[in-house]
């Protein structure tokens, strides 16, 4: 007998398990109801849109629930499918004890971190941003304390060099299959252990922002590569030149530049450019000084353009070698303790 469960979440990085719950996983567990965020604005013309949770549920016939509050009459509504397991998924809210008690066989979260690494809202992109060599999902018992329940099992994926947060979402996601493909079977008969996360090697990352896209040139070009990469797509990290803005969506370093001919600061001068000096352009990307190394841009995009190769993107905005691109202080995106609302 397949066991009953609500799946809480909002965002698309669960679609592929709700797939894999609607066909293969269906004789391990059926899926009741789903809840998931209210209609919000989005694009351009704000315009009232589902998110694709709620369409997923609804192409399924199943029913949805969209509380902004998670009120008492709520949990009740929750309770009223006899779930014997609530599974969570990047949902948004953080649930009171008693929705967490709702579910026979309890509340679940899969989270996108290897715990008790990088708890909080924004696992994903953290890991990208710091230059992390792996991350994973967790499967863990939820708790009200943040991210701090109990884990049964991990599925780790690679994080390889030139991998955008995008890309490892996409990574993450299909990892989510696999992992609930094992635990289901136990929580069914019962095997599943869970331990205790070391607590004291927790690390928190937050909700991220438009600014958390500034860069400063004097960090080293790998901190950067890895932070330009880590936030995108959102909110993608930007420059400004001659009082336009630029998203860059792709980066990694070079070890050295070659002579790209008598303009090139590099070969000109004979001290270092200053941080963020536009040194030319190799067959990959832009090159720009920083505090230790060179930065390579692989992927930009002016206002209302496209993201383009940068090749194509510097024959319609050329940036001349010399150009200082400004720098701005990078906010801290990991603390040992968790983030206060900004």
């Amino acid at each position: 007998m397949p066991l009953r469960l609500v799946f809480l979440g909002s965002d698309p990085i669960a679609l592929p398990l709700l797939d894999w719950l609607a066909g293969e996983g269906r004789s391990l567990a059926k899926t009741v109801a789903v809840f998931t965020q209210p209609d919000r604005p989005v694009g351009r013309g704000q315009k009232i849109q589902p998110n694709a949770i709620k369409t997923w549920a609804l192409d399924h016939n199943l029913p949805v629930h969209q509380p902004d509050r998670l009120t008492a009459d709520v949990r009740t509504q929750l309770a009223a499918f006899a779930p014997d397991v609530s599974l969570v998924m990047a949902y948004g809210h953080i649930l009171r004890e008693d929705f967490i008690a709702a579910a026979r066989h309890g509340t679940f979260n899969l989270h996108t971190s290897l715990l008790p690494k990088y708890r909080g809202a924004s696992p994903i992109q953290t890991a990208v941003a710091c230059g992390d060599g792996e991350t994973g999902v967790s499967f863990m018992r939820i708790m009200r304390e943040l991210d701090a329940g109990p884990v049964a099992d991990r599925e780790r994926v690679a994080i390889a060099p030139h991998d955008t947060a995008l890309d490892v979402e996409a990574k993450l996601a299909a990892a989510s299959v696999t992992l609930l493909a094992r635990a289901l079977p136990q929580l069914t008969a019962g095997t599943l252990a869970f331990a205790e996360q070391d607590h004291a090697a927790a690390t928190f990352c937050r909700r991220l922002t438009k600014d958390d896209g500034a860069l400063d040139f004097s960090a080293p070009a790998a901190v950067l590569a890895a932070r330009i990469n880590g936030l995108f797509p959102w909110p993608a990290c930007a420059t400004e030149v001659a009082g336009q803005p630029v998203k860059l969506g792709l980066a990694d370093t070079v070890a050295q530049v070659a002579d790209l001919g008598s303009g090139n600061p590099a070969s000109s001068l004979n001290r270092p450019p200053a941080p963020g000096t536009v040194l030319g352009a190799d067959a990959e990307g832009l090159l720009v000084a920083t505090g230790t190394g060179v930065l390579r841009v692989l992927r930009l995009q002016r206002p209302g353009g496209k993201m383009l190769p940068a090749a194509e993107f510097l024959r319609g905005f050329p940036l001349a070698a010399g150009t200082v691109l400004p720098s701005r202080p990078l906010p801290a995106l990991v603390a040992q303790e968790p983030f206060r609302h900004r």
